[in-house]
Formats: structure tokens, C-alpha cells, sequence
């Protein structure tokens, strides 16, 4: 059963010795890491190896090779010397949130001698990892060419195969942006739930620590005015924490008995996670009696998301609400979202292209519900 097997979390690996007996015929070149690390780096190196070893999923044990993992200690170690956020970084969170190699399951491959020079530029004034995280969020996407698109090819790409395409899902995204912010020595990992509560999508994004405190944001979503403050707040406000389908994860390298549940392979237990609900929930929030009604705008079926003005009018004509849909470029599950009272008739007006339609709106029960406006089918007013 899919929900016992996401609770039941991953078996940890018995130490090193039993990572070398996962590598099987690599364990050469792990064991080759190892000896570079505490003699590049010493005792901290070596700590820092052995805590990377221990937590390589089998199929990592047995490919990955001594360049690969030695490069990827050495610019992680570069990064916690150079910026004055990293130095402050703690042991434990360092190894678990800096040094990895990668969050999920996407193409293991060596982005930090790219990520490094590029991203380093980018926060060279700032002085504060929450500063440096704004800063990549804010440029970094630019630089490197990706923003969200529905066209992507696989929601869980590798930072090579999202810039090949220029594009990404909510994931890919995350993965890029939690590389940007290790590379120069923030504590990043991407965030998500399976499904939201009132059962409208799934969502990923990414958290990142400072002075020992985690805080969110949507990747390539950046908001001037800080952390903490993304369009998904509100729906990650009502997530369940004792229900995984309706929780929010976060990755960890450490193994904790939990998996990160990855909807496009839900039986996976290669990714460890932290069940952190309880650090999104809002009191109130829940049972609330009214009605929400998420907005997205189309220019035809099967065409292009729109942005557009919607007003909400009431039986007597008077204005309830008013927004402005998400063009195509915002990801699709970033709607603007009326409250409306149960029990009561509605219209939506649409205005595009110095024209207005709409459409009747029936309010029958409390709840949550996606509401797709299709300029054709709306009836000009």
C-alpha cells in the first residue's frame, strides 16, 4: 500500500562498510573519495565524506566516481570558507543542506564549477544567506536562461536538461535554485506536498536556513518583500500533517525513517525527508465557511494561459472581488483566488482586449475549487 510504504520510510545503510558493499564494484573509487577527503581536508573532510557516503542511495554507490565526489567536496569547501554566511553554517546542517551533490532524483551531474562563478558573483555584496538567497532567486534564473513552462519534458530535470530546453516544472526549478544557494554555502533544500489539501495540485519549492531558522520561497518566484511570503502560503497554511498525501516534506541526506514523496515515483524511497507542517499551518485556517474559487484565464481550449481582469459581481450587480489571472509563464498552480459566500449566485466578469465576457457562477457548498475560464465559451457582455 502506497501510504505504509511512504511512512515506513528507507532502511539506513549500515555505516560506510555497508555503503562499500552497496558500491559493489565501484567501491574503489568511493573508497577513494574517502582517502582524498581526510587528506585534502582533513578531519572535517573526512567527516564530511563519510557523512555523504552513508547517506548515497545504492544506485549513486555504484556510478559515481572519485572525481566526481572529490570536485563536489572541494567547491562546497571553497564556498564555507568564502562567504560570511557559510562560516556560521553548523557542522550537521553544512553536510546535510550544503554538501550534497543533489535533492532528488534528477541526473546526477558536476553543476557546482558552473554554479560556483556564476552564483559567487551574484551575492558578492550581500552579507546574510537570506540576502544571497533573494539575490539568486531574484537574477540567477535570468542568467541561466530557465523559467517555468508547462512544456518541459520531465517535472524532476537536472539543472543541464532544464537550461537545454529553457524551461521547467515547479521542480526542476527547485532543484536549480537549491544548487544556486549551495554553491555559495546557504543551507537550501526543496520543499513540497503530494497534493494540497483541497486536492487542487501539488506544488515544490524550496527553504533555505538562516541563523538557524528555516524560511520558504517559490523558486524563480521572488518577492522583494522577503521570505515567507509566497502565493502558495495559504494552501500550504491548511496542509494535514498526519495525513502524507496532504503534508509538507522536506529533503534531507540524512536518513530519518521518512521518504520524500515524489509524485512522479511515488514508490520511490531513494529520498530521505522531514515532515515540516506544523511550521506552515496557520490556526483558522482550516474549516473555514466559505467558498474559494481559484482563477485561471485560457485563450482556447488547449491553448495558452492568460492574464486578465476578473471581477466578481453579486445577484445586484455589485462589485465582491476583484483580480488579475497568471499569464503563461507563472506556474500553474499560481492562481488568484476569491472568497465567495455559499448559497449565492455570482457572475464573473473577464476583460481582455478591451473586451468583457462572462459567465454565471453558482455557490452551492464550502470548499476549494479550480475554476477555468475559457475566453470562448464566456458570453459577451
Amino acid at each position: 500500500m502506497i501510504c505504509g510504504a511512504l511512512l515506513g520510510g528507507g532502511v539506513a545503510l549500515a555505516g560506510v562498510e555497508g555503503s562499500l558493499k552497496s558500491a559493489g564494484e565501484n567501491a574503489p573509487e568511493i573508497q577513494g573519495f574517502l582517502a582524498q577527503a581526510a587528506e585534502r581536508h582533513g578531519a572535517f573532510g573526512e567527516r564530511a565524506a563519510t557523512f555523504l557516503v552513508e547517506g548515497m542511495p545504492p544506485s549513486d554507490l555504484s556510478s559515481l566516481d572519485t572525481e566526481f565526489l572529490v570536485e563536489n567536496l572541494d567547491l562546497a569547501m571553497r564556498a564555507r570558507k568564502e562567504f560570511p554566511w557559510a562560516v556560521k553554517v553548523p557542522e550537521e546542517v553544512f553536510f546535510n543542506d550544503v554538501l550534497p551533490y543533489a535533492s532528488l532524483d534528477e541526473t546526477r551531474e558536476r553543476w557546482r564549477h558552473e554554479f560556483y562563478p556564476r552564483c559567487a558573483a551574484i551575492v558578492k555584496d550581500c552579507t546574510t544567506a537570506t540576502e544571497a538567497a533573494q539575490a539568486l532567486n531574484r537574477e540567477f534564473f535570468d542568467v541561466i536562461g530557465v523559467h517555468y513552462d508547462t512544456g518541459r519534458k520531465a517535472p524532476n530535470q537536472s539543472p543541464s536538461e532544464s537550461k537545454k530546453l529553457g524551461k521547467a516544472s515547479c521542480t526542476g526549478l527547485s532543484i536549480i535554485l537549491v544548487n544556486a544557494c549551495r554553491a555559495v554555502g546557504v543551507p537550501a533544500r526543496v520543499a513540497g506536498t503530494p497534493m494540497w489539501s483541497d486536492k487542487s495540485g501539488n506544488h515544490t519549492w524550496v527553504e533555505i536556513q538562516d541563523g538557524g531558522e528555516w524560511f520558504f520561497t517559490g523558486a524563480d518566484e521572488y518577492d522583494a518583500k522577503g521570505l515567507n511570503r509566497a502565493w502558495f502560503a495559504k494552501d500550504a497554511s491548511k496542509a494535514i500533517a498526519d495525513d502524507w498525501r496532504h503534508a509538507i516534506w522536506a529533503t534531507s541526506w540524512k536518513r530519518t525513517g521518512e521518504r520524500f514523496p515524489m509524485v512522479w515515483n511515488l514508490a520511490s524511497d531513494q529520498v530521505p525527508a522531514v515532515n515540516v507542517t506544523t511550521r506552515y499551518i496557520r490556526p483558522g485556517e482550516a474549516g473555514a465557511k466559505t467558498a474559494e474559487f481559484h482563477l485561471r484565464f485560457w485563450d482556447r481550449r488547449g491553448g495558452e494561459r492568460m492574464a486578465a481582469s476578473v471581477e466578481v459581481v453579486d445577484a445586484r450587480g455589485e462589485q465582491v472581488g476583484s483580480v488579475t489571472t497568471r499569464a503563461g509563464t507563472a506556474d500553474l498552480n499560481d492562481m488568484p483566488s476569491v472568497k465567495l459566500q455559499p448559497g449565492k449566485d455570482y457572475r464573473l466578469q473577464v476583460t481582455h482586449g478591451g473586451e468583457r465576457r462572462g459567465r454565471v457562477l453558482e455557490v452551492s457548498e464550502p470548499g476549494a475549487m479550480v475554476i477555468d475560464l475559457i475566453w470562448s465559451d464566456l458570453t459577451p457582455e
